[in-house]
């Protein structure tokens, strides 16, 4: 800075430069590199209480030269007393915790509350940083057992739902076991209707030749089917675990015998014989018992 007459008049670039002599004089010269405040110590309170020391360092260089030597005496001092209230500021609106996790956020914040302090005396600051929480030995007894604590809580949480997971597990298991069940059931059951309707369709393709035997043959295809179903409940009956006496008809014989003679009728008939000779069969084969009787 050049004053004349004692008066500042102007500021000097880098580079060559011209004064008058014995008029002007350099009266100050200031550096505009980069510049650290040496490492101080705050004591602070956070918003919980908490007292703490702060080790903050603050990083800061001359932009106005001018503003620098002529609007405040001690630039270090001026810096210092600011950092120191600005950062009791910003700590105290911090837990604890939040304070040793937030520093970057902090910082930040500290550097732009204390640039827009600064800035009236022609410095620019570049930084602050917080190198340190120092916390006393009951403080630090209570955060760890805060911390025993908090690992304590997350153990049970973490039972809790292993326990949650494993009747969830066990849930789902019945769930999965009824499902199948049911399936069982339903697949049986349409096993079972599948069983019947086939059953019945059997039952109805007999009907059907059994009515189509009738029409092509008449009484005697009746008769041949009332004899066979009789000799068929005889079998069922003679061959039964608990049959200790068989009654057997007096007109057992002659049934055997018609039988035979129906399946002989039924046999020409398929033939292609006449209508007549089926029926002089059927009447010769009916009395001829009759003469053996």
């Amino acid at each position: 800075m050049i004053e004349r007459f004692g008066k500042y008049t102007k500021t000097l670039v880098p580079g060559l430069n011209f004064i008058v002599p014995f008029l002007d004089r350099v009266a100050h010269q200031v550096s505009i590199l980069e510049r650290q405040l040496p490492e101080f110590t705050i004591s602070v309170i956070t918003r919980d209480n908490v007292e703490v020391r702060l080790e903050s360092t603050v990083f800061f260089r001359v932009t106005e030269p001018a503003a620098s030597v002529y609007r405040i005496r001690n630039i270090d001092q001026a810096i210092y007393t600011a950092a120191t209230s600005i950062v009791r500021s910003a700590a105290g609106k911090l837990e604890l915790d939040e304070l040793q996790s937030s520093r970057d956020s902090m910082n930040a914040e500290i550097a732009s509350n204390l640039h827009d302090a600064a800035k009236v005396w022609g410095i620019e600051i570049t930084r602050t940083e917080i190198t340190d929480v120092i916390v006393d030995e009951q403080t630090k007894e209570a955060q760890r057992q805060q911390l025993v604590a908090e690992r304590q809580r997350r153990a049970a949480i973490a039972v809790a739902e292993g326990q949650k997971r494993s009747v969830e597990l066990a849930a789902e298991a019945k769930l999965y076991e009824a499902q199948k069940e049911a399936e069982a059931v339903r697949i049986t059951a349409d096993a079972e209707a599948y069983s019947v309707k086939v059953q019945a369709e059997a039952d109805a393709e007999q009907t059907r030749l059994i009515a189509t035997a009738i029409a092509d043959n008449g009484q005697p295809a009746i008769d041949f089917e009332i004899m066979k179903r009789q000799v068929d409940a005889l079998g069922k009956v003679a061959s039964a675990d608990n049959a200790k006496t068989i009654v057997v008809p007096t007109d057992v014989t002659a049934a055997f015998g018609a039988l035979q003679m129906l399946a002989d009728t039924f046999s020409r008939g398929a033939a292609g014989g006449a209508r007549t000779g089926r029926d002089g069969a059927v009447e010769g084969a009916t009395n001829t018992p009759r003469e053996g009787a």
